[in-house]
């Protein structure tokens, strides 16, 4: 596996990382055993980069990934995590804003260090921006668990330039977590540039734009309420037709190559500069696979024209989120 750096001043991680997620929340019901060995055949396979967030099952996704490095060297994984979000008993998300004040960033950081089963996480970040905390003091409170030695890095997630710059006036940023794929591709006019400038790498997630770019995906799936995919829209009528016409011609470019439509879309994005480092969502060893073969699918300059002449920029059917989920991205707040 190759290694890439999060910025000018964040780990070395591998080429590819693991997004956790699934395994708990989010994406229907998911096998713990089958998740663990999963875990564990990514570190196998060189995968370093584990990504989870401390809402994600509740609590349940950090303890899964203690679970899994129970037999493991905790100093060989690069753990990120997200905080911030806030759920209810029953699971729901609750429509406030996250919980990113200075005291809640030492107040949840120290739950989820006692749930990792580890004195130090690795990246840091909020989930999402918080309108009524200015990022200065969340990432303030994150950098004084820097010199602590509580936390390595300090992390970001679907935040704007703007915020981007104001957050790393205050301490680096070694990455920015933010959605990347051939169907979501609005970093690149304003957020990568930016990026780019201050030293900040990208932890791209949804790089199969959360299944819909696998390969695997019918028009006639059922999704049940349990599934958060069931409620976004390029997942539903004539969106998720639309999109997969062009997942379609993506296959087609894909039969030429030998590869998988996963397999090219993870790899486009790898393309797009050795400071960006895709999230696979995988949840079982089958689909890791899949996606760790990504590494040996070369894209010369004829492949990736026939990729984009596939899927062009902007030709994605419906938002990303649910409309109440994008007016609270920041990332998203200057587009028109």
């Amino acid at each position: 596996m190759d290694t890439r750096t999060l910025g000018t001043h964040g780990p070395k991680v591998s080429a590819l990382g693991l997004g956790a997620m699934g395994m708990s929340d989010l994406y229907g019901p998911a096998d713990e055993a089958e998740s663990i060995a999963t875990i564990h055949a990514a570190i196998d396979a060189g995968i370093n980069l584990i990504d989870t967030g401390d809402f994600y099952g509740s609590g349940h996704n950090e303890m899964l990934i203690r679970d899994a490095l129970r037999d493991r060297n905790r100093d060989d994984v690069v753990i990120s995590v997200k905080f911030g979000g806030r759920r209810t008993p029953d699971g729901a998300f609750q429509p406030v804003p996250p919980d990113t004040d200075p005291a809640a960033v030492k107040d949840r950081l120290a739950f989820t260090l006692r749930r990792l089963g580890t004195d130090h996480v690795d990246v840091y970040r909020p989930a999402r921006l918080n309108p009524n905390v200015p990022i200065e003091d969340t990432v303030g409170a994150i950098a004084e668990m820097v010199q602590a030695g509580y936390v390595r890095h300090v992390g970001l997630s679907e935040v704007g330039a703007e915020t981007l710059r104001r957050a790393a006036a205050v301490h680096p940023i070694c990455d920015l977590q933010i959605e990347y794929s051939l169907l979501s591709r609005g970093i690149e006019a304003e957020i990568l540039p930016t990026a780019r400038e201050l030293g900040t790498g990208i932890t791209a997630y949804g790089v199969l734009s959360r299944g819909l770019l696998s390969g695997h995906w019918t028009p006639d799936r059922t999704l049940t309420g349990a599934d958060f995919r069931a409620h976004v829209p390029r997942f539903q009528g004539e969106n998720l037709a639309a999109n997969l016409a062009l997942v379609d011609a993506l296959r087609s470019v894909a039969d030429r190559l030998g590869a998988m439509v996963a397999q090219v879309a993870i790899a486009w994005v790898a393309s797009r500069g050795t400071d960006i480092v895709p999230l696979v969502g995988a949840r079982r060893r089958d689909r890791l696979q899949e996606s760790l073969a990504a590494t040996d699918v070369v894209l010369g300059a004829d492949d990736l024209a026939a990729i984009e002449a596939a899927v062009p920029a902007g030709a994605a059917a419906g938002h990303r989120y649910p409309e109440q989920l994008m007016a609270g991205l920041d990332s998203e707040a200057n587009r028109s």
